[in-house]
């Protein structure tokens, strides 16, 4: 059969493709260590595939930074659902990271239907709204993180769907609020509030109280509720710890974080508005290698 020019265009995204995942494993190092960590504790030949899909997954959570308004930012999260869906959505090859996503979905077989469903997740960022109830917040994180979780699963497992549902869902929950609360300064400037407002309600806290930098014992006793809820998700991830096959550990590695991060926010002096939560370098690289360890050894 003659070489068409669609045959040329396949030729030259394939020869694209190296320099996209280096790309997405670059961003990954740069804008989310934790995950770029872990990911070098997975099988070398998994690792970029890995990165593809946690620079999709950084670049859907930065939208609204890099708009003014909501409905730019609704553009460009309908762009990547065009990508995903396969509708036109331009020259996609163009965009390393939706090069790499794409080539990701197809030699992986993953599904889109989480993809999108974290998309739509994302959808509350563009505006200021409350987050309503702690059942509305643990359904964001369950498609966010812990979708982010399950796929990284799928990669690991060559395509094939290994279980380990429910200990994903766990693990993301808890990464996911945690990764909130250390936020909290960045989303109150912003007017952004993902304390539950069924929560804040019963400690005497409102949205506006929030975002005008107030809020005193209230904001504290929530964030201390927030805490005891990602520790039980925690507690559940261990229960089910014996349940997860070696080869998926490190998709949750990124969890054994959390518990640091917690301790942190617990420090004399502790002030929501102002204290920025983290761990030198060093430390979050023992704390995963340590991690690794174990459940190798297990």
């Amino acid at each position: 059969m003659p070489h068409t020019e669609t045959d040329d265009r396949r030729d030259i995204a394939s020869a694209r493709l190296p320099e996209a995942y280096a790309h997405c494993a670059t961003l990954v190092r740069e804008q989310d260590q934790d995950r770029y960590i872990a990911g070098l504790y997975a099988p070398e030949d998994r690792r970029a595939a890995l990165y593809a899909l946690y620079a999709f997954s950084l670049e859907i959570a930065r939208v609204r930074a890099l708009v003014s308004e909501p409905l730019p930012g609704e553009v460009r999260l309908q762009w990547w659902r065009d990508v995903l869906e396969g509708q036109p959505a331009g020259e996609t090859q163009a965009h390393p990271v939706a090069a790499a996503l794409l080539d990701t979905v197809r030699r992986y077989r993953l599904p889109i239907a989480p993809l999108t469903a974290l998309i739509d997740a994302r959808i509350f960022d563009l505006y200021d709204d409350p987050m309503p109830s702690l059942r509305d917040l643990e359904g964001y994180a369950g498609e966010t993180a812990s979708a982010v979780i399950r796929l990284a699963c799928l990669i690991l497992a060559g395509g094939r769907d290994p279980g380990g549902a429910t200990a994903c869902g766990h693990a993301g929950v808890a990464y996911a609020l945690t990764g909130l609360m250390r936020a909290f300064p960045w989303h109150a400037a912003e007017g952004q509030v993902y304390l539950p407002a069924d929560i804040l309600a019963r400690n005497g806290v409102t949205r506006d109280d929030i975002v005008r930098g107030r809020g005193g014992p209230g904001v504290l006793y929530t964030l201390k509720e927030l805490r005891e809820i990602a520790r039980n998700h925690l507690k559940k991830l261990a229960s089910l710890s014996e349940t997860i096959p070696p080869a998926l550990k490190p998709a949750f590695l990124p969890a054994a974080l959390v518990e640091p991060y917690l301790r942190r926010m617990e420090v004399r002096g502790y002030d929501p508005y102002r204290t920025i939560i983290t761990l030198p370098a060093w430390r979050r690289q023992w704390i995963l290698w340590r991690a690794a360890r174990r459940h190798a050894r297990a």
